[in-house]
């Protein structure tokens, strides 16, 4: 599966028949590269927190606790899958009129799949820095909408002109959910959590 995960970043057409040929015929295939990858992000924010740190003011340097930081690693993993489903959810319902309608698993699967430049862009957490952040989350987010926009009509069987209001509604819900749950992870980690931060000075 190592190629496919390659080619997905570098043949996107070509990786997209492959993952609908392998999942039909093996339910569940997805399962363990989600589970896998999606733990890149939640790892490089436990690294970045605990040992390397954030500067938000002069030579001072932030740190998390060990046992605040996995808190928070945690959350994130969990928060990473759920939306995972979440989409793959709204997806099946989405597409239920459709005459060839893709199952539960396999809305989920496609998500995960077209989620893959979220997990990769998650080793950015090894250095938490606000540009860096920015810079690629969104060209993330720019990578999985094109893995979404060629991906859809490979996946529903339709032509790319047939699938313009699928690929639409699901984007927008995408970036609905995902500002949502990056609002909701803060507060939850502010308010229930109780986060250990550790200020160092040179």
């Amino acid at each position: 599966m190592k190629p496919l995960l390659l080619t997905l970043f570098t043949k996107p057409d070509r990786a997209w028949h492959d993952i609908r040929h392998t999942e039909e015929q093996h339910h569940l295939h997805y399962l363990g590269h989600l589970l896998l990858f999606a733990l890149i992000p939640a790892i490089s924010l436990y690294i970045g927190s605990t040992l390397v740190g954030w500067s938000l003011a002069g030579d001072e340097t932030v740190k998390l606790g060990s046992a605040s930081a996995l808190q928070l690693s945690v959350l994130l993993y969990a928060y990473t899958l759920l939306g995972v489903a979440l989409m793959g959810g709204f997806l099946r319902y989405l597409t239920s009129r459709l005459e060839a309608r893709p199952s539960l698993n396999e809305c989920i699967a496609f998500m995960a799949y077209t989620a893959m430049p979220y997990f990769v862009a998650g080793l950015a957490a090894l250095y938490p820095m606000r540009w860096l952040a920015v810079v690629v989350l969104g060209a993330a987010s720019a990578y999985a909408t094109y893995l979404l926009f060629i991906g859809l009509p490979t996946f529903l069987r339709q032509r790319q002109s047939e699938s313009y209001f699928y690929f639409g509604a699901t984007w927008g819900v995408g970036m609905l959910l995902l500002v949502t749950f990056l609002v909701s992870a803060i507060l939850v980690w502010n308010f229930y959590l109780m986060p250990d931060y550790q200020r160092l000075t040179p």
